[in-house]
């Protein structure tokens, strides 16, 4: 069995780099703290920490055990937050993870109505894509069918939400009431999703079924960042409709792709074991009726 507190304490040492460091975060000596290393690394019978030069340097072993007391440390957190929930009479709680732009647009309206119906119930937001760790309550994320829901979780649909170009209101396509995909070939783009996302995807795959590859010239991580580059005539971009009502949308023009029209899917996935969680249905009953007042039409 290994110890917690030493898992924290080798955690500790390999996120500061140095045993001198960790002693002063966690408020231990540095004799201590390498007292701890060494009984850890008994336990294991395994060599966690290295020298390196005048310092040290986590081994393969070192950085897998501190990558998991990590985990351990915030499952603690979460227990001890529930237990200090049902001590003070609060132990209605539902989690709920999301990305983005569903953050700013979808879950503020279901949370104020949900809030008001169900004073009683905590709800946590935890801000993430696809399903890392352990599941929430509440994941919503983009799927496709190239992803395997695990066994004993459930995706229920949202909405598909369709990408749109975004031009410098100058652009000669600007005024278009819509767009075909191939005669944005020529065109500069800016990347809006880097490193690689699955909305990435989803437009390179459209792109490619239209005959070419984006010209990317600008990387980008955001979309508000993206759409601030096409205001300044740097190149176009494409983003989801959902996105509009997260971004300012007055410096560019918006039109619709079609030949093809690329969209993305949005889900929300659950456990399937939820029946006697009426406040989590309550909550998906909300969360569905906020996902058919969008995407709203382009401006």
């Amino acid at each position: 069995m290994l110890d917690v507190r030493r898992l924290a304490v080798l955690r500790s040492v390999v996120e500061t780099g140095s045993i001198q460091a960790a002693a002063t975060l966690l408020g231990y000596t540095p004799s201590a703290i390498s007292q701890h290393v060494a009984a850890l690394q008994r336990e294991t019978g395994t060599l966690l920490m290295k020298r390196h030069g005048r310092g040290i340097r986590p081994t393969d072993a070192g950085r897998l055990l501190a990558s998991h007391a990590r985990q351990i440390q915030t499952q603690i957190a979460h227990a001890e937050t529930a237990l200090a929930d049902l001590r003070a009479g609060k132990s209605h709680r539902l989690t709920v993870r999301y990305f983005a732009t569903a953050g700013a647009v979808l879950i503020p309206p279901t949370i104020a109505e949900f809030s008001r119906g169900f004073p009683e119930v905590r709800v946590e937001l935890r801000l993430g894509k696809g399903l890392t760790g352990e599941p929430a309550d509440a994941e919503i994320m983009v799927l496709n069918d190239t992803i395997q829901i695990p066994t004993g979780l459930r995706a229920i649909h949202l909405l598909d939400d369709p990408f749109l170009a975004v031009l410098p209101p100058d652009h000669p396509l600007a005024v278009e009431e819509t767009i075909e995909l191939g005669r944005l070939r020529g065109e500069t783009w800016i990347d809006n999703e880097w490193p690689s996302t699955l909305c990435r995807e989803t437009i390179l795959d459209a792109c490619g079924a239209a005959g070419f590859s984006p010209n990317f010239v600008v990387e980008a991580h955001d979309y508000s960042t993206a759409v601030a580059f096409v205001a300044t005539g740097l190149g176009v971009t494409v983003i989801p409709r959902l996105a509009l009502n997260a971004i300012p949308t007055t410096a560019v023009t918006y039109v619709p792709i079609t030949r093809p029209a690329p969209a993305r899917s949005i889900f929300v996935v659950i456990k399937e074991t939820t029946e006697d969680r009426p406040a989590l249905y309550a909550f998906l009953d909300l969360l569905r009726e906020v996902a058919t007042r969008h995407p709203r039409k382009a401006s």
